[in-house]
């Protein structure tokens, strides 16, 4: 591999999301997740068009949340939600993408809980 094409395979890797797609009808519960001060955790997913998916959690400090996804250049997010620390919603998407879930800290850090449910449409 060039090494050139060594560096590009690094930096997608880095920064695509890392965690394990979701199993349609089996809920995500995740109990606790210490975020560094200033870090962020993502969990991500691939949705496709008229999936639902159902999110909560709750955070011992305010936190920056939000659902995006890359649009060409763009970063989309049609959910943030700024200094929260508990939120639930439902979530549908109108294109298939890889879709994140993103919890930011802030100078306190943060300890996290969420449930995640991946509603398929039907097909």
């Amino acid at each position: 591999m060039q090494p050139r094409a060594l560096v590009a395979a690094f930096v997608a890797g880095v920064a695509g999301c890392t965690t394990q797609p979701l199993t349609p009808g089996e809920p995500r519960i995740v109990e606790r997740v210490v975020i560094a001060p200033y870090q962020l955790h993502d969990q991500c997913t691939r949705l496709e068009t008229g999936d639902r998916l159902d999110w909560r959690y709750e955070s011992s400090e305010p936190v920056l949340f939000n659902i995006h996804y890359r649009d060409g250049n763009a970063d989309m997010s049609p959910i943030v939600r700024e200094h929260s620390m508990t939120d639930a919603g439902t979530f549908d998407a109108r294109s298939p993408q890889a879709y994140c879930l993103t919890w930011e800290a802030g100078a306190g850090g943060a300890v996290i809980g969420y449930r995640l449910l991946l509603r398929p449409a039907a097909r």
